[in-house]
């Protein structure tokens, strides 16, 4: 068996070099077999700190979602060893990375091979100078790369509103080309660019432009064809040049394919995609020395500011999201497959636009929106400003870098380069410096669109701008780009839904001459918490469905808005944020993990062509409520269903509800839900016949009196100083709002819900990050000045379970840029606490305390046992020692 493996991996190599002979560059990835270390360099020799991973990889996995503020943002080491064969000593080598989080220097066998700044971007480096070659077999080469994610002022993106993940987190390979080949030093791309300056229905141009290198010590006579291959390898078109490069030279060509005749446009609806193969070859001898294939797409698009966005001369509403590219447990370490799959979620979503942003993204992501065709804008991750030569450098490196890269893919259409840099302007108390710094800000603005106009003039332009609409025209901002991009948050961080299209509105009255997309629009939305009455900032799905109702309809009544872009496809990491999520921005229509949340099932409603419909809500399979009256066994509930079908049939355990009409892809219903499992069928008629979809809910109903015969009292989960129902679906248990006390009953008994004056945009609880719990919700709130709490349950055995957490700090609390709603003023006052709790008149906590036990921000779970003899049930009683008693959940579960 071993020698069978070592036989394996021999012939493994032997074809290789047989495979390089024939053919004209080697690419494959080195991401195996490497040993990382995290920390300075002292720590990089220490043999026991080394740990071995694969590639991609980041050190920031973990870190991001525990409950310690911050990450790790510093050196870590990465080492391997490189074979290589003696007979690529006759070769051009290169090291290519396609991102490093954020600078990265390389090394071989002790010598520097050069250095990058930017996370986001591709780098390579050629090593053959510094490699090791036996005169027969391998000689063993190490390669050290050093990778550092620490923040650096003069390094954009210097804000966001994302983690700066560390880590080699994307492809590493080795490019082994002949001494005559397509540039390879060119930015890391392969040295070939193609445009279409000419398409329509009936015939197209290509051109190609580009570059090739002789690194031989002879002239040679050379010859380039292009060809243009159809998806099954036949021939469209050719073109054919020949040229004369002397020793060393670098040769600059374009070549142009004119009268292409019978092309096959390229769309979302039939995104069918050439490659175009680029051969360099011995003009003497016919010999094969580089190639290189690039995606090529007959399209042409415009963008109008009266009547939106054109493709193939047919009006276009561009609409999908922006993504973000990590992972829960794998931060920005994604397989391709990952990354595919979530243009694949945006494209069954029916979405035909993805905003890459706020930076360049795996190369997987752009050769899906080719192949899949979803259109595509791209990211400069000039994010934050910092008024230096140096910042100025840095971005338009990355900016040359990110357009050059990306520069061959036919669904990118549009180069965008910052993003909300007004957010926070600097220096409010020196009129005078602050305007030097915003003149700065515009004059790099207006380099960077010189630059992009300069590589590449057929494509447009963007700026993505907060609301904040005076000072982005006064600053200029809104003038350099070809496009206007806005990010409106109206209804969610500031005013109200109808202030979304009255924005709108107005940019097409001020600035009639540039066309507008809308950049960003959303709400946050943690799957696990439900409201009959939903509020701004209570995080509920019903809220986040009001807000993206309100502003799909906005957009979509607007001809002259020529997209949308939902922020966010997914929930992503961000370790400046708190509330209910800790470490996630929960704007995304889908979780973390990639479920559906009901916005995903809203806009897929209203955009997919093909008939859809789903039960909403379907991951909250378990639920509780109270019997609707003392004698029912139903609690009736709104249940929603998704379709873009007229009209809607419902039926509970194979009883029908009734039908209802759609409105923007949804039909509501109210559904008597039944103790146990309550199976949900939708339906519709289409063009003959039904689809249909299915949703099982088991239910928990709970008396409205604890002591009804007919509904046995078996368990009762309260979050107190709460308006939402609560449902923790690793458990299953749902958390009821509170109610005030009802003989017979259950409730509260004194107190008020309390409220944060500051540090929270919601009217009751607070928003900081409560450690050592997953259930931050329930900890967020609470009710303070609380005199007891009743259960009137009959005799038996309960366990009962008391949740508190100090909600006051001495320290100021948490707000961030992006909270651009967080409310001022002063800070609410801590004051000392202490009390008692009793149960049936026992105590059973002792001067509960805030400078104790009850510590700011910190879960602390109490569970009793109580027997219950009599008629009393369960009755908790709370005495202030010192300040008031609070209580943040309540749970009581019978045992016997």
């Amino acid at each position: 068996m071993v020698f069978r493996s070592i036989f394996s991996l021999s012939m493994l190599g032997l074809f290789l070099l047989s495979n390089l002979q024939a053919q004209s560059r080697l690419s494959s990835t080195i991401n195996s077999n490497w040993l990382f270390c995290k920390g300075d360099t002292t720590q990089k020799a220490a043999g026991s700190n080394w740990k071995p991973v694969s590639i991609p990889h980041t050190w920031n996995t973990q870190d991001v979602l525990d409950d310690e503020p911050g990450y790790y943002r510093g050196d870590g080491w990465y080492k391997k060893t490189l074979f290589i064969p003696a007979d690529w000593k006759d070769k051009d080598i290169y090291l290519h990375f396609e991102g490093a989080g954020q600078t990265a220097e390389a090394f071989i066998n002790g010598k520097s091979v050069g250095k990058h700044a930017g996370g986001y971007t591709f780098f390579s480096f050629p090593i053959r100078s510094f490699l090791n070659f036996a005169a027969e077999g391998n000689r063993a080469n190490e390669l050290v790369v050093r990778v550092n994610n620490s923040h650096d002022d003069n390094l954009p993106p210097t804000m966001g509103d994302f983690n700066i993940f560390g880590g080699l987190y994307r492809d590493v390979y080795l490019n082994v080309l002949n001494h005559v080949h397509f540039d390879a030093d060119n930015h890391a791309t392969n040295g070939v660019f193609v445009t279409t300056p000419q398409v329509s229905a009936t015939q197209a141009t290509v051109q190609i432009k580009g570059a090739f290198v002789n690194q031989t010590n002879t002239e040679r006579k050379l010859s380039i064809s292009h060809r243009i291959l159809k998806p099954d390898g036949s021939l469209l078109a050719e073109e054919k040049g020949s040229f004369s490069a002397a020793a060393g030279q670098k040769f600059d060509f374009i070549q142009t394919i004119k009268n292409i005749r019978g092309q096959r446009l390229w769309s979302p609806e039939d995104p069918y995609l050439y490659r175009i193969v680029s051969s360099l070859a011995d003009a003497t001898t016919g010999q094969l020395l580089d190639e290189v294939s690039n995606p090529l797409g007959f399209r042409w698009f415009r963008f109008d500011p009266n009547t939106g966005f054109f493709l193939n001369g047919k009006s276009l509403k561009l609409m999908g999201t922006s993504r973000h590219q990590d992972y829960p447990g794998m931060g920005n370490a994604l397989s391709d497959a990952m990354h595919v799959r979530d243009v694949e979620l945006l494209k069954d979503m029916g979405g035909n636009f993805l905003r890459v942003a706020h930076y360049p993204q795996d190369p997987a992501i752009l050769q899906a929106c080719d192949r899949l065709g979803i259109l595509a804008s791209v990211e400069t991750p000039v994010m934050g400003f910092t008024d230096s030569e140096a910042f100025a450098a840095s971005a338009k490196q990355q900016h040359r870098e990110v357009i050059l890269q990306h520069y061959n893919h036919p669904s990118v259409i549009i180069w965008s380069y910052m993003n909300e840099m007004l957010l926070r302007v600097p220096f409010g108390n020196d009129s005078t410096r602050q305007k030097m710094y915003l003149s700065h800000l515009a004059g790099l603005a207006q380099e960077l669109e010189n630059m992009a106009r300069q590589e590449d003039s057929a494509r447009y332009t963007l700026i993505p701008n907060h609301n904040a609409w005076e000072v982005y025209n006064k600053v200029g901002l809104t003038k350099i780009p070809k496009l206007v991009g806005w990010n409106l948050y109206f209804g969610w961080y500031y005013g109200t839904f109808d202030e979304f299209g009255k924005f709108l509105d107005k940019h097409h009255r001020e600035l009639p001459d540039k066309p507008v997309l809308v950049t960003e629009y959303g709400a946050d939305a943690d799957n696990r918490i439900r409201s009959a009455t939903p509020l701004r900032f209570d995080k509920s799905v019903e809220y986040t469905m009001a807000y993206h109702q309100a502003s799909l309809k906005a957009i979509l009544e607007r001809p002259f808005v020529a997209a949308g872009m939902v922020w966010n496809l997914n929930e992503f990491n961000t370790a400046v944020r708190a509330e209910t999520l800790p470490n996630i921005n929960p704007k995304g229509i889908m979780t973390y993990d990639r479920r559906e949340k009901d916005p995903y099932r809203f806009y897929k409603a209203n955009l997919v062509k093909t008939p859809y419909i789903q039960v909403g809500a379907k991951e909250w399979n378990r639920r509780s409520g109270i019997a609707d009256s003392e004698t029912s066994l139903v609690c009736t509930q709104p249940v929603e269903v998704f379709a873009n079908q007229p009209t809607v049939t419902l039926t509970l355990n194979g009883k029908p509800i009734g039908s209802a009409p759609t409105k923007q892809g949804i039909a509501q219903f109210k559904v008597p839900f039944r103790p146990g499992l309550n199976r949900l069928v939708a339906t519709a008629a289409v063009a003959g016949t039904t689809i249909s979809d299915q949703a099982d809910i088991v239910f928990d109903l709970l008396p409205r009196q604890l002591k009804n015969a007919k509904l046995p009292f078996t368990e009762l989960n309260v979050s107190l100083g709460d308006s939402r129902l609560f449902f923790d679906d690793k458990t299953g248990q749902n958390w009821l709002p509170e109610q005030a006390y009802q003989a017979g009953s259950w409730g509260y008994v004194g107190g008020k819900q309390f409220v944060m004056a500051n540090n929270s945009r919601v009217g009751f609880g607070g928003s900081r990050n409560i450690l050592g719990t997953e259930l931050d919700p329930i900890y967020q709130t609470q009710r303070t000045g609380i005199e007891g709490f009743r259960f009137d349950v009959p005799p038996g055995d309960y366990e009962l379970t008391l949740h508190f957490a100090e909600l006051l700090s001495k320290n100021t609390g948490n707000d961030i840029a992006f909270n651009v709603g967080s409310r001022g003023g002063p800070r609410d006052e801590f004051k000392a606490r202490s009390f008692d709790v009793l149960i049936n008149g026992q105590v059973v906590v002792s001067g509960l305390s805030n400078s104790e036990t009850l510590q700011t921000d910190q879960a602390v779970a109490i569970k009793c046992l109580v027997s219950v003899a009599g008629q009393e049930g369960v009755q908790v009683t709370f005495k202030s020692r010192l300040g008031e008693a609070v209580l943040n959940g309540i749970q009581l579960r019978k045992l016997r």
